[in-house]
């Protein structure tokens, strides 16, 4: 028997982005979200509140980078969501993480970051629901131990990390369970 809990956020899973940009400085930022995804073949979409230094950044500058947290970097990418670029001015220098210069868009790449979308913003839609940022995807840069022999991403090497917003932890993706466009096939 199914329980009513009430209007609710959640949803498993829940990525865990990491969205990477520069301030007025050029000084790296990076943020920790779970409020956003892939929304068209090239496109992103983030819903992002106006507040953030990342918002800022990304109007300043017109560019992103979306990376996916994995294992390795957990505990510095939920410091990105724990502190505020706002409040705290070294926070990206304080996790010893680094970053080049995107030669596709005014954005930074977090070297540690094993899969990076790099992102122009084309349009920030400003409803009642929120901010929603749209970004198009210009390239995708994998690092070469994530990938399969055949050149493709491997989720068991990426060791994503997913979200919980149940009771707030973090979780790895990777065991492979089926195979999509297939599994369903029983029913044809």
């Amino acid at each position: 028997m199914k329980k009513s809990i009430g209007v609710s956020s959640n949803l498993f899973p829940m990525p865990v982005l990491m969205i990477a940009t520069y301030d007025e400085y050029e000084k790296v930022n990076v943020m920790n979200m779970a409020w956003g995804g892939i929304c068209a073949r090239n496109m992103v979409a983030l819903n992002i509140s106006e507040g953030h230094k990342t918002t800022k950044n990304m109007r300043l500058h017109g560019a992103f980078t979306l990376s996916v947290a994995n294992v390795e970097t957990m505990n510095a990418s939920d410091y990105f969501g724990i502190v505020s670029g706002n409040d705290v001015e070294d926070k990206f220098e304080r996790t010893g993480m680094h970053a080049v210069k995107s030669t596709r868009v005014d954005a930074p790449i977090v070297e540690e970051y094993p899969l990076t979308l790099e992102c122009k913003v084309v349009e920030f839609q400003d409803t009642v629901y929120g901010l929603r940022v749209l970004g198009e995807i210009v390239n995708t840069l994998v690092d070469e131990s994530v990938l399969a022999q055949d050149g493709t991403v491997d989720p068991s090497k990426l060791n994503a990390l997913i979200f919980d917003t149940f009771q707030h932890g973090y979780y790895a993706v990777g065991e492979k369970v089926g195979q999509a466009w297939e599994n369903g096939t029983e029913f044809m």
